[in-house]
């Protein structure tokens, strides 16, 4: 028995269905298998059909199911960046027990328009559990929901900040669920925070379902971080390790934050931003972090940080508004 499940997990093989075989869309995969397998999520104006990509691997031996998700958000590109990487350098074919199923690019029409949602303007994050004749976000949400979520033990689902924001690496988990903690020391970022689950997203689904799923935070959209993209192919090959998967690769270990609490530090004027302090350093409260000059050099304001803790997100816009979140504070 793998460590997690020890304790927490419970894995669900049919008693029906030796592990032998994993059924996914009505497409059997043996194991001692490496898979690709394309499913449908709907089609282009032009007539091209699109499909969801999945790459799947087995062990010989029974063990996990482990999903790893990226591109939810179609304009965060290290997690795909994080899982070309792996499948490049022949994790999949290094597996001795269980199966991975690694989705590189979960949400394709926002990938290709380089968007956080599809055409519509949807938000696939906040469309679970989904519904097959709703729109092409639902679509998307419920072939994870329906296809996918009910043959895996446990989910790691990669994301980046959003707009001009930049997340230092980061694993949060739902508060309460021991398991996902587990998983995320395990996974042993740099930053651990337990946060409530969003209405309507995939951890939302997940812990609903029982199954749990950590989300890994890393880098800004539209770019590609080194240090993010790192530590996560790192977390990844830890929570393969741990789970007797692969080989122990031998990775140094991150010194852990552990947090339950975050706030954002937010603009008072409108004006031109500079950073003093970035993320992963500590501030104190009534510490000067940035300041906000008016673009005719007339005026100009200091930003402080709110209270003791340490940065864990930033704002690398140079313009901004009054109310803009400038810095995300853990404590």
């Amino acid at each position: 028995m793998w460590p997690a499940a020890t304790l927490f997990i419970q894995a669900r093989l049919s008693l029906n269905q030796p592990f032998y075989f994993m059924l996914i869309n009505k497409t059997s995969i043996e194991a001692g298998q490496i898979s690709t397998l394309k499913l449908p999520i709907g089609g282009l104006p032009s007539g091209e059909s699109v499909f969801m990509e999945l790459k799947i691997a087995r062990g010989l031996e029974e063990g996990p199911n482990i999903l790893v998700t990226a591109g939810i958000h179609g304009d965060e590109i290290n997690g795909v960046e994080i899982l070309r990487r792996l499948i490049l350098n022949g994790v999949l074919g290094q597996l001795k027990c269980g199966s991975l199923i690694l989705i590189p690019v979960v949400n394709v029409y926002g990938f290709i328009n380089r968007t956080r949602e599809v055409p519509d303007g949807k938000d696939v994050n906040r469309s679970f559990p989904g519904n097959m004749t709703g729109s092409l976000a639902s679509r998307i949400a419920r072939t994870l929901t329906k296809k996918i979520l009910p043959e895996v033990d446990m989910v790691l689902d990669l994301h980046t900040g959003g707009q001009g924001h930049y997340n230092y690496p980061q694993v949060r988990y739902t508060r309460g669920d021991a398991a996902a903690e587990i998983l995320g020391k395990v996974f042993n970022a740099p930053l651990l925070l337990a946060k409530t689950a969003i209405r309507q997203s995939f951890r939302r689904i997940a812990s609903d379902n029982k199954t749990p799923l950590i989300i890994y935070e890393g880098g800004e959209n539209l770019r590609l971080d080194e240090l993010s993209i790192q530590e996560g192919m790192d977390g990844i090959l830890r929570l393969l390790a741990y789970h007797n998967m692969i080989e122990d690769p031998g990775l140094e270990k991150n010194q852990l934050h552990q947090f339950e609490h975050t706030s954002w530090v937010r603009a008072s004027k409108s004006g031109l931003f500079r950073l003093f302090r970035r993320s992963g350093q500590e501030v104190k409260k009534g510490e000067i972090i940035g300041e906000i000059g008016t673009p005719k050099g007339l005026k100009v304001y200091n930003v402080l940080a709110s209270r003791d803790g340490m940065i864990i997100g930033h704002n690398n816009m140079a313009a901004v508004n009054q109310g803009d979140a400038l810095f995300h504070i853990a404590f």
